[in-house]
């Protein structure tokens, strides 16, 4: 304690190290917000439309406007991500989420709420455990990466080829499988949305990493309450 000094500088290093800490705290905390704020959106607007519309939107041809309407702009989201505001990319990310809500309303007339609700703590626990391991890890998972990638083009291949054959069995195994596609690929992203950040960043750039970051996320948490429902769900 002799060679203490209240007067010395903090190291440069470590200096640099809490900054980046901070910065990559906050990097990831607008990222898991943006991504509980889609989420929490997509269950009001389900149950809203739920409420006021009941099965007559699910028999009606409209109902895949809004089935086909989010995959489009999903993918207009990723393709213009480095072109657009920050503000305009978390619009569009709301709306993407808000849209989705419409067309999971359908799920309320299939699986009793209580199902719903069970499996979809169920796959919120998965997601944050995955999440923190991919944040955590110090195993580099960009070969698991791609190997899910390959899985989930399978799974892709395989739910279009089910949807003529109408088969129980393969419905299950895609449903298995695909848990552990999109578990992977929750701590795959959390590990690369990590790696992305930059603190040069100015505040458009990081606005954008956070929309499409937070869009990954809320795919992935999206996919595996899915599988989770098709598994578990208790229909009415």
């Amino acid at each position: 304690m002799s060679n203490y000094d209240p007067n010395a500088t903090v190291p440069e290093t470590v200096g640099n190290s809490l900054a980046i800490d901070a910065g990559l705290r906050t990097y990831m905390l607008r990222i898991y917000n943006y991504m509980a704020a889609g989420v929490g959106l997509t269950a009001v607007v389900a149950w809203l439309t739920y409420q006021l519309m009941g099965p007559a939107l699910l028999q009606s041809p409209l109902m895949w406007v809004f089935i086909l309407a989010p995959l489009g702009l999903v993918f207009f989201i990723g393709a213009r991500i480095n072109t657009l505001s920050a503000e305009t990319a978390r619009l569009l990310f709301f709306v993407y989420a808000a849209l989705v809500g419409v067309s999971l309303s359908t799920l309320l007339h299939i699986y009793t709420s209580a199902s719903i609700t069970r499996v979809f703590f169920i796959a919120s626990a998965m997601f944050g455990a995955l999440s923190v391991f991919g944040y955590s890890t110090g195993r580099d998972l960009s070969g698991v990466g791609r190997f899910l990638f390959m899985g989930l083009i399978g799974i892709i291949v395989a739910s279009l080829v089910n949807l003529f054959l109408r088969s129980t069995g393969l419905d299950w195994l895609i449903s298995i499988i695909g848990v552990g596609v999109f578990a992977g690929l929750t701590a795959y992203d959390t590990q690369r949305i990590k790696a992305m950040y930059d603190g040069r960043d100015d505040e458009t750039t990081a606005g954008r990493k956070s929309v499409i970051a937070a869009l990954s996320l809320y795919l992935n948490f999206l996919n595996l309450f899915l599988m989770l429902l098709r598994l578990l769900g208790g229909r009415r």
